[in-house]
């Protein structure tokens, strides 16, 4: 078992310190993100003030993260087939692009352009996750140094999360919303001009024939990822958190929700939409903070404890059953950001121990395709979760009842992880016969 520093702060300066390749990615990941957050407030203040309905926000939602189901697997093939450090690259300009044409979009009427345009950053996003997850053991040493740098990754993404949707309110009331979307779309250039300074090996690419057009509707090599983790029955169980922690989407319509109905703040001095603006902001952040500190709180118990992981992954989802249940009765807005943090602490300790499994039992030659299937079944579960909940609330359920409802539902995955995972301190089969392979062989010619 690693110590316990492998999962701390000094264990994450270290590592940026010491690791070019690692800090690159990281500056980059640091950038774009708190410029997305950012955005995410006003983009979802404007659909609130546009329509009113929480339904419009779930499908904003849905046209933000459903493509990457049906993209995924493409996107997985690709980070498979040619450099992911290009693909990355790519993804981050063609995002520019896009969240600079949402300025054109001022009346309800161009809300079609909005989720056309929602889409193709979606598609940008499939291509762009999966190559960065993949990038990561290629970067960093196996153990210690890749369970810091995944629970640095996620830390990173809720310290960003909290940043940006904090700064999001206020720069939006301050600014004003087209402001906002213009620092979104420059922090992407800046992100891939940062990937672009990274130098590293890419085992994967490796005797690979260069891609061809035919490649980008050959669905074959989707078919041997599939295969792949059908085949390995403990890779197939690791996609369970994700999907479970997608089963929590309905979040991104309660927050907002609360925020503009229940939660307002500064309304002596500030107008009722950026009152509610300031309010998401809020709650907003709330939940970007509890998923910094999971992470921190539960890695120095785990270290790289495979055992650990996947018991600190049930009670991430007790966490969320106790954050949202709490959410649903909270009196005010500083309880309720309490408990919102509680309950996302748990979600981003499932997040940050799930990748890394999955990082330590997939192959390089198809961890592409294992993450694009990974973050497929979360994004699934997150767009039916999403649309239903703002379905519900615009037909009369009250927001604190799907709140309760939210949390209800995650016990579902957390029994099944729960039981297929209560025999795995016995070695892997796949493992063991692996290893007999070897025996068996002999040593690999050099």
């Amino acid at each position: 078992m690693a110590s316990a520093a492998a999962v701390s702060i000094p264990a994450y300066y270290r590592l940026l310190r010491g690791n070019r390749n690692m800090r690159l990615l990281w500056w980059a990941q640091v950038i774009s993100e708190i410029g997305d957050w950012l955005y995410t407030v006003s983009l979802y203040s404007l659909i609130y003030e546009l329509t009113g309905s929480a339904k419009a926000i779930g499908l904003v939602l849905v046209f933000q993260v459903l493509p990457q189901f049906f993209i995924g697997p493409t996107g997985g093939a690709i980070n498979d087939h040619v450099s992911r450090r290009k693909v990355l690259i790519f993804a981050d300009i063609v995002r520019a692009v896009v969240i600079a044409a949402m300025l054109l979009v001022r009346t309800v009427e161009a809300l079609p352009w909005l989720f056309a345009l929602l889409f193709l950053e979606t598609a940008m996003w499939a291509f762009f996750e999966p190559g960065r997850a993949a990038i990561i053991p290629n970067i960093t040493r196996p153990g210690p140094e890749s369970v810091t740098a995944n629970s640095l990754s996620s830390m990173t993404w809720s310290v960003n999360f909290f940043l940006g949707s904090g700064l999001g309110g206020l720069l939006g009331v301050g600014l004003g919303r087209d402001a906002v979307f213009l620092i979104d779309a420059v922090s992407f250039l800046v992100s891939a001009w940062l990937i672009q300074r990274m130098k590293f090996n890419e085992p994967h690419l490796e005797g690979k024939a260069p891609l061809t057009a035919r490649d980008l509707v050959d669905f074959r090599p989707i078919a041997d990822g599939a295969r792949y983790i059908w085949n390995h029955p403990r890779l197939a169980t690791m996609l369970i958190p994700k999907f479970g922690l997608g089963l929590l989407g309905a979040n991104w319509v309660i927050l907002p929700v609360l925020g503009q109905r229940e939660f307002k703040l500064g309304t002596g001095s500030v107008g009722a939409v950026e009152a509610g603006m300031l309010g998401m902001s809020v709650l907003m952040s709330a939940r970007g903070l509890g998923a910094m500190i999971g992470p921190l709180a539960a890695g120095g118990w785990v270290g790289s404890n495979e055992d650990r992981m996947r018991r600190a992954i049930s009670v991430g989802f007790l966490l969320i059953l106790a954050g949202y249940g709490l959410l649903a009765v909270a009196p005010n807005v500083w309880v309720a950001c309490a408990v919102v943090a509680l309950a996302h602490a748990g979600g981003s300790t499932i997040w940050v121990f799930s990748t890394t499994l999955l990082q330590a039992h997939a192959e390089d030659r198809f961890r592409g395709r294992v993450f694009a299937a990974d973050f497929g079944f979360l994004v699934l579960a997150m767009s039916m979760a999403t649309y239903a909940g703002g379905l519900a609330i615009d037909g009369g359920v009250p927001v604190r009842t799907v709140a309760l409802a939210t949390g209800l539902i995650v016990l579902g995955p957390c029994f099944l992880w729960t039981r297929l995972t209560a025999g795995w301190k016995r070695p892997d089969p796949d493992a063991m016969l692996k290893v007999q392979h070897e025996e068996t062989a002999g040593p690999e010619p050099r």
